[in-house]
C-alpha cells in the first residue's frame, strides 16, 4: 500500500465492499442525503419566499446558491455521520463521498459570488462564462487528484519547481497560490461592491447624483483594500507601490490628462448635481435629455432619439443650458403665409385652434398665434406651442397641427398663396412689356375644377 499510495482510497473501499460494514455504510449515507435534500428544500423554501421582491441580479445569483445547499448540507450530515460511525466501522465510502459533495458545492458556491458581481438583470457576462469553466476545471481536478490520493505528491513537486521573477525566487506552487488568493479577494470586494451598490441605489433618502457617487466611490475603495490585502498575502512589499504611484501620477499628467481630466469632471458633475439623469440640456447646438451621467462621459438623447456621448469635460468648460425648469418641454414654431385679404383675426384665431386637442401639445401655456410681418408674397404668422416629452420627437405633432391648419383654412376660404413674381421680356424692335406670372392661392375653394 506503501508503494502505490495513489490507489488507497479505492483499495480502503474495495475492502470494506467485502465486508458487512458497507451495508452499514450505504445505509448512513442514503439516510444522511436524505435528510440532507430535506433540509435544503425546506430552506430552499424559505429564502425564495424572501426573494419574490429582489433585485432580479440577486435572483440571478441566488439560482447558483440552491444548487449549493444539498451538497454542502449533504457534506455536513456525512461528515457528522463518518464521525459517529467512525468509531464502531470502516468509513472509507463515507470519505470518498465527502469529495464530490465539498467540491460540487464549492463550485455553486462560487458561482454564487461570480453571478451576483459579473452579472447584471439576469444577463450572462462573457467573464462570467470564463470564471465558471475555469473554476469547475480547477475543482474537478482537484477531486480527481484527492481521490487518487495523490494529491500530496503533486503538491510536493508544485513546491520544488523553481524559477525566478525579476529578482525574486518564486515556485509553482507559491505563484498559484498568489493568483489564487488574488482572484478570491478580488472576486469577494467586487461582490461587496456589488451589494453595497445595490443598497445605496434603492435608498430613498439620497439624491440621485449621490447614489452614483457613494456606489462608485464604494465600489472602487473594496476593489483598493481587495487589492492591497492580496498583495500583502502574496508577500509583496507594498512600498513598491510608491513609485508605481509616481510613474502613474507623471503618465495622467502627460499622456493621459484628457481621460483624467473627464474622470474628474464626472464626479464634479454628480457632486455638485449641476446636472440630473432626466435633465434637458442644450450643449454646443445639440439639445436632448441626459440619460446617464457615467465617470468618463454624459449620455445626451437628442430630440430624434439619437443618443450623443459628450465628454464630461466639455460639460464643464463649455456653455451648457439646462432646460430642466421645463423638465422635457419643447417650444415648436410653425410658420404659415396667408393672402392679403384674409381676415387677420379669423386666421390668428383658427391658427389656435389648429393645436389645441393634439396629443403631447401643452394647454399651458396655450398655444400662441403670432403676427410676424408683411411678407412679398402675404402676411406672414408664427403659431407656437410646447410639447411634451420634446426628447422623444416632435415631427409627429407638427405633422398633426400642420395638417389641421390646412383644413381649417381650406374650410373657411383662407388662402395660402403661391409666389409672384413679375417678369419683364426685353427683346429687339418691340416695346418693353412687363409681364405679370402668378398663380392661384394654394387652398382656394374650386381648385380641384
Amino acid at each position: 500500500m506503501q508503494n502505490a499510495p495513489f490507489i488507497e482510497p479505492l483499495s480502503n473501499l474495495l475492502r470494506d465492499l467485502g465486508q458487512r460494514a458497507a451495508l452499514w455504510q450505504v445505509a448512513v449515507l442514503v439516510g444522511a442525503l436524505a435528510l440532507a435534500w430535506l433540509a435544503a428544500r425546506l430552506l430552499r423554501r424559505a429564502l425564495d419566499a424572501r426573494r419574490v421582491s429582489a433585485h432580479e441580479a440577486l435572483r440571478f445569483g441566488a439560482e447558483a446558491l440552491n444548487r449549493a445547499f444539498f451538497p454542502l448540507i449533504g457534506a455536513l450530515f456525512v461528515w457528522i455521520a463518518r464521525a459517529i460511525a467512525g468509531r464502531f466501522i470502516h468509513t472509507a465510502l463515507l470519505d470518498l463521498a465527502l469529495v464530490p459533495l465539498v467540491g460540487i458545492g464549492m463550485i455553486f458556491i462560487v458561482f454564487f459570488f461570480a453571478r451576483r458581481v459579473f452579472g447584471r438583470d439576469g444577463q450572462t457576462h462573457t467573464w462570467l462564462a470564463l470564471v465558471e469553466r475555469v473554476v469547475s476545471l480547477v475543482v474537478w481536478a482537484g477531486m480527481v487528484l484527492t481521490v487518487l490520493g495523490i494529491q500530496d505528491s503533486v503538491l510536493d513537486w508544485m513546491a520544488g519547481v523553481n524559477f525566478r521573477i525579476a529578482n525574486t525566487h518564486v515556485t509553482l506552487a507559491s505563484l498559484l497560490s498568489g493568483l489564487l488568493w488574488v482572484c478570491v479577494t478580488m472576486v469577494v470586494a467586487m461582490w461587496l461592491g456589488a451589494s453595497f451598490e445595490e443598497r445605496v441605489m434603492r435608498a430613498t433618502t439620497l439624491d440621485a447624483n449621490l447614489k452614483v457617487v457613494l456606489a462608485r466611490v464604494g465600489r472602487a475603495l473594496f476593489v483598493l483594500a481587495a487589492l492591497l490585502i492580496s498583495l500583502s498575502l502574496v508577500g509583496i512589499d507594498l512600498t513598491v507601490l510608491g513609485v508605481f504611484g509616481g510613474a502613474l501620477g507623471v503618465g495622467l499628467g502627460f499622456g493621459l490628462q484628457k481621460i483624467a481630466s473627464n474622470y474628474v469632471s464626472g464626479f464634479i458633475i454628480l457632486l455638485d448635481r449641476s446636472l440630473r439623469i432626466g435633465d434637458t440640456i442644450n450643449v454646443g447646438g445639440l439639445q436632448g435629455r441626459v440619460t446617464q451621467i457615467r465617470t468618463r462621459y454624459t449620455v445626451v438623447r437628442g430630440l430624434d432619439g439619437i443618443e450623443t456621448l459628450i465628454p464630461n469635460e466639455r460639460l464643464i468648460t463649455d456653455v451648457v443650458q439646462n432646460q430642466s425648469s421645463f423638465l422635457t418641454r419643447g417650444l415648436v414654431r410653425a410658420a404659415v403665409t396667408v393672402a392679403y385679404a384674409t381676415d387677420v383675426e379669423q386666421a390668428m384665431a383658427l391658427l389656435a385652434q389648429a393645436a389645441t386637442g393634439v396629443d403631447r401639445v401643452l394647454h399651458d401655456p396655450a398655444p400662441t398665434p403670432l403676427l410676424i410681418g408683411f411678407g412679398p408674397d402675404g402676411i406672414n404668422f408664427e403659431l407656437v406651442y410646447w410639447v411634451a416629452d420634446a426628447a422623444s420627437g416632435t415631427g409627429s405633432v407638427r405633422s398633426s397641427v400642420n395638417r389641421n391648419v390646412w383644413r381649417l383654412f381650406a374650410a373657411h376660404g383662407i388662402a395660402i398663396p403661391y409666389a409672384q413674381r413679375e417678369i419683364r421680356m426685353v427683346g429687339a424692335g418691340t416695346a418693353d412689356a412687363p409681364s405679370l406670372m402668378t398663380a392661384p392661392p394654394a387652398n382656394q375653394p374650386g381648385d380641384a375644377a
